[in-house]
């Protein structure tokens, strides 16, 4: 009789081995497939990851020379600025003298002034009296006032 299996001829078996060779085939050409296209996402996550590396390697080294280059510029102002402070002593050491020198100068000019009437009014300078200053030691000062100014012109000097 015929069998049940629904195959009319040949036998089960062999048809099964091919089947069952042409599947494994299948699967080995699949599984080479899957590891090629493994391969090649591997090198391309590496490629990824070195590109990436690169472009961290070229921004440290553009912070590295902007870095630079902006304690570069602190130090040049720095050095403005310990420049400009120095020169400011040096003008405020010079405005201290010229502050004391104006102010000796005042004082002999209020001492002559309220002595020798030789400048008349402090607010406005008249002519002096043409003998007065021809003739300074005809206006004999007081030995004290004398010690004064020579002190008072010594600070000038």
């Amino acid at each position: 009789m015929a069998s049940s299996s629904g195959t009319s001829s040949g036998s089960p078996l062999i048809q099964n081995s091919g089947s069952e060779e042409d599947l494994q085939a299948l699967m080995d050409q699949r599984k080479r497939k899957r590891m090629i296209s493994n391969r090649e996402s591997a090198r391309r996550s590496r490629m990824r990851k070195q590109k990436h590396l690169d472009d961290l390697a070229a921004q440290v080294s553009q912070l590295r020379k902007e870095n630079h280059q902006i304690i570069t510029s602190i130090n040049i102002t720095t050095q403005r600025y310990l420049n400009v402070e120095a020169d400011n002593s040096i003008l405020r050491v010079q405005i201290s003298e010229l502050s004391k020198r104006l102010e000796s100068l005042n004082g002999i000019i209020g001492f002559l002034n309220s002595n020798n009437g030789v400048f008349g009014d402090s607010n406005t300078f008249n002519e002096p009296a043409p003998d007065s200053f021809l003739n300074p030691w005809e206006h004999a000062l007081p030995e004290s006032a004398y010690n004064g100014l020579c002190r008072d012109v010594s600070l000038l000097i």
